[in-house]
């Protein structure tokens, strides 16, 4: 399939994947927006591939980027070429990168969860910040997690600052989506332990005594997590702060228990 040029702002195509840029308009759709030849070959080698591929006009030719062509062509997609500034526009970006791809988002169901397939589990819970997300989707793939489960009200995992952020995690580890009633009834139905970092009745996170499957929660960024949900773990732990400040960033709390627990776990 030869690639299909566009050149002005006001094709339907164009306005199309702007506005995927938008969450109103990825849910309507159910498409999400990539940007960055990294990216793109992270979801190629995790198994997925863009429906629609847009390259710059003038880019610098690479092996990857022919490689993911071919892929996209040879699986049905649309492979589109357009000026560097239309893609600035496409993606919201004074400098974009010379790729960007649609993707179709996927199944997020709590039921598509195989507890079983690893020792630890990372939970948040009505996390706002995309940053904090991606970098939790980055620690899930770091400590051989089995995915990431967002509770309640979160940012959307498919934004594009969260995508970005997850430095290609969301392709690698698996994402399901819930609110608390539905997964604390999903967890008790089988073996798992919800942990949380707390300062409620908690003992020191170092040498707590950890299980497989481990679930380790965090909450929102400013509020933390909800006194009943904190009550409903199995177990609460606590991190020294030797600072003057107070707590952790809550991508980074997750990641230094997420460590621990894997220690434990392991031996």
């Amino acid at each position: 399939m030869p690639r299909k040029v566009i050149t002005g702002f006001s094709n339907p195509t164009v306005k199309f994947v702007r506005s995927l840029r938008e969450k109103k308009h990825r849910r309507l759709a159910g498409k999400f927006l990539v940007e960055g030849l990294r990216l793109l070959t992270d979801a190629r080698e995790g198994g997925r591939l863009p429906e629609m591929l847009l390259m710059a006009q003038g880019r610098d030719e690479h092996p990857l980027l022919a490689e993911l062509e071919r892929a996209v062509e040879a699986a049905g997609g649309e492979v589109i070429e357009l000026p560097i500034d239309l893609l600035a526009k496409v993606t919201g970006k004074d400098n974009p990168q010379a790729v960007a791809g649609v993707f179709a988002e996927w199944d997020t169901r709590l039921a598509r969860i195989d507890r079983t397939a690893a020792p630890i589990w990372l939970v948040a819970q009505a996390m706002r910040d995309p940053g904090n997300l991606g970098t939790m989707l980055r620690t899930a793939d770091a400590v051989g997690a089995g995915g990431l489960i967002l509770l309640d009200d979160c940012v959307d995992p498919f934004s594009v600052e969260a995508v970005r952020a997850s430095m290609g995690g969301i392709f690698t580890v698996a994402l399901a989506q819930a609110r608390w009633e539905e997964f604390e009834g999903w967890l008790r139905q089988a073996d798992g332990q919800l942990v949380a970092a707390s300062l409620r009745e908690a003992q020191p996170y170092r040498g707590a005594p950890y299980a497989a499957p481990c679930f380790v929660m965090v909450g929102n960024e400013s509020q933390g997590l909800p006194e009943a949900y904190e009550m409903a773990c199995d177990l609460r732990v606590t991190m020294p702060m030797k600072g003057r400040a107070d707590s952790l960033n809550a991508a980074v709390a997750a990641a230094v228990l997420a460590y621990e627990v894997l220690a434990a776990v392991e031996r």
